[in-house]
C-alpha cells in the first residue's frame, strides 16, 4: 500500500471518529478521581479506562479496567467515585499488587473501614469499594507511588430486558448532581489522559435487527454472520504522516480508525490517543424482530446432583390486552430544583413533547416545585394546539433553582386529579427531598391514602431510587429511569404498543414441582402487582434435585380472571451460567431493603442483607469489598469465598465465549402465551447509528402515558 493510499484511508475515517470518542462536556458532575477542593496536594491521572460489556442469557456483564497515575514525587492516595448502574450487583475489585492481580473479599462496611486505615497506616498496599447510599459507588487505593501508577479492575452484574421489544444497557458516567456535600468537598477530575476504549457484545438467542447508540452515533457498530453484535469506541487516532511529496514532519495529521497502517515503502501510521472526559453516559438500544413467540426462558445453574441449584425464570407475555377510548386527566409534577439543573433542558423539551402525544378528549395540569409547590396551570385544561402551545412555552421557561420540596409537590399533585374521571400522576424528579417533610415513610403514606396510579420518570443515576420506585410501586404504576444520553427514537418505539391498552392487575405468580421429586423455594423478584404491555417479568430462586415444575401467571384483565401455564424440566447438572447466584442475591437484598424502606430498619432484615451480601460477594449499603496483601486474608480471617466464586465464573465465560449462542427458551413443547406473539415494534430504520438526545422526557412521558393499561382507577 503506498503512502497516498494511507493517507486517503485516514481522511475517510476522520470526522467519524473524532465524534465518537470526544465526549461532550455536559453540566453534571461526572466519574471520575477525586481530590480533595481547595487542596495543595498534586492530583493523579486517570491513565487508561477500558469497559467490556457482554450481554446473553438475560444479564449483562460490565468489567471496567483502570490505570491510576501519579506523575508527582510524593505517595498517593487514589479516590475514584462513579454512580450506581441500576440494579447493578459489584461483584469483583481487584487489585494489582506486585504486579499480581489480588481480588477483594466482602466485609460488614465498618469493618472494612477500619481494615482500610490499618493497612494503610502500617504501609501495606489496600484498596475499598463501598456503595455511597443510591448515589455512586466509592473506590479508595493506597498508596499509588511516587512516579509510578496502580491497576484495578471492577465488575458487576445486572439483568438486560426487554420492553416492547426493546433492550437498554446504560453504562453510567453522569453523576447526576444530587449529593451537594459530596460536590462542595471534592473536585472531580474525570479526563482520560491515556486509552479509553468501550467494547460490547450482544449475544441473544432472537433475532435483533437494529442496535443503536443515541449519544454516540458514530460508534463502530457491526453484526456478525452468527447474528451477534459488537460496538465498539475507543480514543486512538494515528500519528501524523508527512503529506506526500513532502518530508514536513509538520504536515497535519490524519486521524483514523486507530489501527496501524503499513505502506509498503515501510511507513507506518502508529495509533496515539486523545484525552477524554468520562462526563457522557452510553446508552445502548437493540431492537428485536417483530412476530416472536410470547415464551418462557430459564437460566440455571447447579454445580452437580447433591448441590442446591439457583434459577433465573423470564416471562415474556403475549396477552389480549384491548385499546383503551376514554378520555385522562394528567397531572404532571415536575421537580424545578437545584440539583435538576444538568437535567432541566431535558424535562422541558420533553414535556413539550408529551403534551403533543396527548388526545383531544385528555385534560391536564401543571404542577412544578422546589422550596414550595407551584400550579402552573389554573385547574385541568382541554388539550388542543393553544393550550399546548401555551403551557408548553411556559415549561420551557422553568429555571432549576432551590430545594426539593417533593412532598409538597406531590400533594399537590394527588388533590388536583377528578375522583370522577381516569387520570394518574406522572412525576418527574431525581427524588431528592430536602426540603419540608423528607422521611420516606411519610411518602409511603402518602401513597397508600388514595387510588391514584403514580408513573415516574427518575432523572439521572444517583436520583433516589430507594424512595421513587417503591413509592411508584405502592400506587401500582411504573418508574422509568431517564438517562440524558437516552433516545427519544428509541423509547417512542417502546411506547407505541402501550399508549391505549389494558394491563393485567392483582398479578400472581406461581412455580412449583409436578410429581413431587423437585423442591422450589426462596423465591425473589421485584414486588409488582400490575404488568403492562409489552414488559417482562423476572424472578429467581432455588431449587434442589431436578424434574417437573409447573409455571402459572394469573391476574385480571378489565375484571375478567385470566390464567397462563406451562411446564418444564429443572436439569440435575448445569454449569453454564454461575452469575445466576448473584442474581438471585442481589434480588434477595433488594428485596429486603424495600421492605426496610417501607417498615423502618430492622435488625434482622439487615444482618440478611449482611449475611446474604458477603456468602455471594456482592457490595450493599451495609457491606464493603476489601482488597489487601494476599497472606494479610488469612492473618485477618477472611475467608476467600469470593476469589473462589469468581474463578468459577470466569471458567465458564470462557467456555461460553468459544460456545455458540444457546437458547434459554423452555415452553416450546407447551407454549405458556400458546398462539400469542409478544408485543414489539420493528421498523425500518438502521441499526447503525442515530443523532441527538433532545425530548427523550418526551418520550419517557409518552411511555408512561403508555403505562397505563387500566380502564379507571377504581376498576383496577
Amino acid at each position: 500500500m503506498t503512502r497516498k493510499r494511507i493517507q486517503s484511508t485516514l481522511i475517510a475515517g476522520a470526522s467519524a471518529l473524532a465524534i465518537a470518542v470526544a465526549v461532550p462536556a455536559a453540566t453534571a458532575s461526572a466519574a471520575g478521581l477525586m481530590t480533595p477542593a481547595g487542596s495543595t496536594l498534586p492530583q493523579l491521572d486517570l491513565r487508561d479506562h477500558t469497559v467490556k460489556v457482554v450481554i446473553e442469557d438475560g444479564y449483562a456483564i460490565t468489567t471496567i479496567e483502570q490505570l491510576f497515575a501519579n506523575p508527582n514525587g510524593t505517595d498517593l492516595e487514589a479516590v475514584y467515585s462513579f454512580p450506581v448502574p441500576q440494579k447493578a450487583a459489584v461483584s469483583e475489585f481487584t487489585y494489582w499488587i506486585d504486579g499480581k492481580p489480588v481480588t477483594g473479599e466482602i466485609v460488614e462496611k465498618q469493618r472494612a473501614r477500619k481494615i482500610y486505615t490499618e493497612e494503610k497506616q502500617a504501609g501495606r498496599e489496600v484498596a475499598m469499594t463501598e456503595q455511597d447510599d443510591h448515589k455512586s459507588f466509592d473506590i479508595k487505593v493506597w498508596p499509588v507511588k511516587a512516579n509510578a501508577d496502580v491497576r484495578v479492575r471492577l465488575s458487576y452484574i445486572q439483568p438486560a430486558k426487554l420492553d416492547t421489544g426493546i433492550g437498554r444497557f446504560v453504562y453510567p458516567l453522569e453523576e447526576g448532581t444530587v449529593d451537594e456535600q459530596k460536590l462542595s468537598f471534592w473536585t472531580a477530575n474525570e479526563t482520560v489522559t491515556g486509552k479509553f476504549s468501550f467494547d460490547l457484545d450482544l449475544k441473544v438467542d432472537y433475532p435483533v435487527e437494529a442496535l443503536r447508540l443515541p449519544a454516540h452515533p458514530t460508534a463502530a457498530i457491526s453484526q456478525n454472520p452468527d447474528g451477534t453484535w459488537h460496538v465498539h469506541m475507543d480514543n486512538s487516532a494515528p500519528a501524523a504522516l508527512p503529506a506526500q511529496g513532502t518530508s514536513d514532519p509538520a504536515a497535519p495529521a490524519q486521524p483514523a480508525t486507530g489501527q496501524a497502517l503499513d505502506d509498503e515503502e515501510g511507513a507506518t501510521a502508529q495509533a496515539v490517543t486523545t484525552a477524554t472526559r468520562l462526563d457522557t453516559d452510553v446508552a445502548v438500544y437493540w431492537r428485536q424482530a417483530a412476530n416472536q413467540p410470547a415464551r418462557v426462558d430459564a437460566v440455571t445453574y447447579k454445580k452437580d446432583a447433591a448441590a442446591r441449584g439457583t434459577f433465573a425464570l423470564t416471562l415474556t407475555p403475549g396477552m389480549d390486552l384491548q385499546p383503551i377510548t376514554e378520555g385522562r386527566d394528567w397531572v404532571f409534577v415536575l421537580d424545578q430544583s437545584g440539583s435538576m439543573r444538568s437535567k432541566i433542558a431535558t424535562l422541558a423539551e420533553g414535556v413539550t413533547r408529551a403534551l403533543g402525544k396527548l388526545r383531544p378528549d385528555d385534560r391536564f395540569r401543571i404542577i412544578t416545585f422546589n422550596n414550595n409547590a407551584y400550579e402552573v396551570t389554573t385547574g385541568f385544561v382541554p388539550v388542543n394546539a393553544e393550550t399546548i402551545r401555551r403551557f408548553a412555552a411556559a415549561v420551557q421557561q422553568i429555571q432549576a433553582t432551590g430545594g426539593t420540596n417533593l412532598y409538597a409537590g406531590l400533594s399537590m399533585g394527588m388533590n388536583a386529579l377528578d375522583a370522577d374521571r381516569t387520570g394518574a400522576i406522572v412525576l418527574v424528579t431525581d427524588g431528592v427531598a430536602n426540603v419540608g417533610t423528607t422521611e420516606n415513610r411519610k411518602f409511603f403514606d402518602l401513597a397508600r391514602q388514595k387510588d391514584i396510579r403514580l408513573f415516574t420518570a427518575i432523572m439521572g443515576n444517583s436520583a433516589n431510587r430507594p424512595l421513587l420506585e417503591p413509592l411508584t410501586r405502592l400506587s401500582n404504576g411504573t418508574a422509568v429511569s431517564v438517562s440524558n444520553s437516552d433516545d427519544v427514537v428509541g423509547v417512542l418505539l417502546n411506547a407505541t404498543t402501550k399508549v391505549t391498552h389494558e394491563a393485567l392487575h392483582g398479578l400472581k405468580v406461581e412455580v412449583k414441582s409436578v410429581g413431587g421429586n423437585l423442591r422450589i423455594a426462596d423465591i425473589a423478584r421485584d414486588d409488582i402487582k400490575t404488568l403492562y404491555n409489552g414488559e417482562q417479568l423476572v424472578l429467581f430462586g432455588h431449587y434442589w434435585n431436578a424434574g417437573a415444575a409447573q409455571v402459572t401467571l394469573a391476574g385480571k384483565i378489565s375484571g375478567k380472571p385470566v390464567n397462563y401455564t406451562t411446564t418444564f424440566d429443572f436439569p440435575d447438572t448445569a454449569t453454564r451460567n454461575p452469575e445466576v447466584e448473584r442474581l438471585w442475591a442481589y434480588q434477595s437484598i433488594e428485596t429486603e431493603l424495600y421492605k426496610m424502606q417501607l417498615l423502618g430498619e430492622d435488625a434482622d432484615a439487615k444482618q440478611s442483607v449482611i449475611d446474604t451480601s458477603k456468602e455471594f460477594g456482592i457490595v450493599s449499603p451495609f457491606t464493603s469489598m476489601i482488597t489487601v496483601r494476599e497472606e494479610r486474608f488469612a492473618e485477618l480471617g477472611i475467608d476467600r469465598t469470593n476469589k473462589q466464586r469468581l474463578a468459577v465464573e470466569q471458567t465458564a465465560r470462557q467456555q461460553r465465549a468459544s460456545q455458540p449462542v444457546k437458547t434459554t427458551r423452555v415452553d416450546t413443547a407447551k407454549p405458556m402465551f400458546s398462539g400469542k406473539t409478544q408485543p414489539s415494534y420493528s421498523g425500518s430504520r438502521s441499526g447503525g447509528g442515530g443523532s441527538g438526545n433532545l425530548g427523550v422526557l418526551g418520550a419517557i412521558l409518552a411511555s408512561i402515558a403508555a403505562f397505563f393499561g387500566f380502564k379507571t382507577r377504581r376498576s383496577a
